[in-house]
């Protein structure tokens, strides 16, 4: 009986020096592909039970009948993140409030995320809470508790234009390397920019005690509420949607994105999405000097992100010249790091077993028999037997 693991787990896969993006389920990927404490960042939007359908597939998290299923889905996901997340380092995790159908209350999502990841080492950091301008919410969801007739009619059913969360949860450990920004920051992600005269006398400047552009951007990073994100901050997305989807669907902002990877992480280093969606944490990840891991369940979404990352590096390299210029590191970078991948550059027979297995180049020595190269393609979901 012909075996096609391939088939099941990964649809389509691209893999570049900057990234590596997979069409198919995280649940089966990462334990697959992501190797323990490998990992410096993971910035994320999970999907959100009952609210949007992202897409028909049984595998789809959102499709659960239950939220208690629903969450313990997504608990396997986390033990998986706290697996390959580095010591000292971050998960990054935006969510909301989600209301429950018949305007009776909400669902307290950002509680019970805080309290799963509890379980598994992942130490809770606090939140920012991303601000969201009323009216715009209300023309949206044509929420009748957000209408100004109706707190004049009663206000007594009238809500509130619920907030994003970014949560972050810091793996238990020391970091190493130190995530350091040895000369401060030079870069802000948000419709509000700091003052010309601080950008104009600041930019490039040498002493980190001093620079108070540097000390200006820190302190609206470590504000408890994000209040200048541009909600129009997103990739192209309209293409991706499909038939199956229930509600309009808006990918996270990079405003978010930018800043998440400007403050957790060090140029070169590899940030995780297992939600990528049409690859905005990917794509914002190669723009910033990072390396970019992406798994998206759907389709239409994923060629949609594989057409967005083909802008990443201009987008970086506007602003900062070299993709892989680090100076402004002091720290070792990670692009050393080989992305797990089957390239399929050639075919091999084994021919007492009779199998034909496609190159897997997990880490080929060249010294290996092919014996050797089959026990490993064994143990990789890329082979095929016939």
């Amino acid at each position: 009986m012909a075996l096609n693991k391939e088939k099941e787990m990964v649809i389509k896969q691209v893999i570049t020096e900057d990234y590596a993006v997979y069409n198919g389920d995280s649940m089966e990927v990462i334990p697959e592909l992501i190797e323990d404490k490998s990992i410096h960042l993971s910035v994320y939007s999970p999907p959100f039970f009952d609210l949007y359908q992202y897409s028909s597939s049984p595998r789809d998290m959102s499709n659960c009948k239950s939220y208690e299923g629903f969450m313990e889905n997504y608990e396997f996901l986390v033990k998986e993140i706290s697996r390959i997340t580095m010591p000292g380092r971050h998960s990054i995790v935006h969510c909301m409030d989600i209301p429950i159908k018949g305007g009776n209350g909400f669902i307290d999502y950002p509680g019970d995320i805080i309290s799963m990841h509890a379980k598994h080492d992942l130490v809770y950091s606090g939140r920012r809470c991303v601000w969201k301008e009323p009216y715009r919410i209300a023309r949206r969801t044509m929420s009748i508790g957000l209408k100004h007739a109706q707190v004049i009619k009663d206000a007594s059913i009238c809500n509130v234009a619920g907030a994003d969360y970014i949560l972050d949860f810091r793996k238990k450990g020391d970091s190493d390397p130190p995530i350091s920004h040895s000369k401060g920051f030079s870069e802000y992600s948000g419709s509000n920019p700091p003052p010309q005269d601080l950008v104009d006398k600041y930019s490039g400047w040498e002493d980190n005690r001093t620079n108070r552009l540097s000390h200006w951007i820190f302190r609206h990073l470590a504000s408890s509420v994000w209040m200048d994100i541009n909600i129009d901050s997103v990739l192209a997305y309209k293409a991706a949607r499909g038939s199956d989807e229930e509600k309009h669907v808006c990918p996270l902002q990079l405003d978010v994105i930018d800043r998440c990877i400007d403050y957790w992480s060090n140029p070169g280093e590899i940030v995780l999405t297992p939600f990528m969606g049409v690859g905005s944490e990917v794509y914002s990840a190669i723009s910033k000097g990072r390396r970019g891991i992406g798994i998206e369940l759907k389709e239409t979404y994923f060629n949609q992100a594989i057409r967005n990352l083909k802008h990443a590096k201009d987008r970086y390299l506007k602003t900062q010249g070299d993709l892989f210029a680090k100076e402004n590191s002091d720290t070792e970078p990670a692009s050393t790091h080989k992305f797990r991948t089957c390239k399929r550059k050639e075919e091999i027979n084994y021919k007492e077993g009779g199998i034909k297995l496609n190159h897997c180049n997990l880490g080929w020595d060249l010294t290996m028999s092919v014996e050797e190269k089959v026990d490993r393609c064994n143990r990789c979901f890329y082979y095929s037997a016939n």
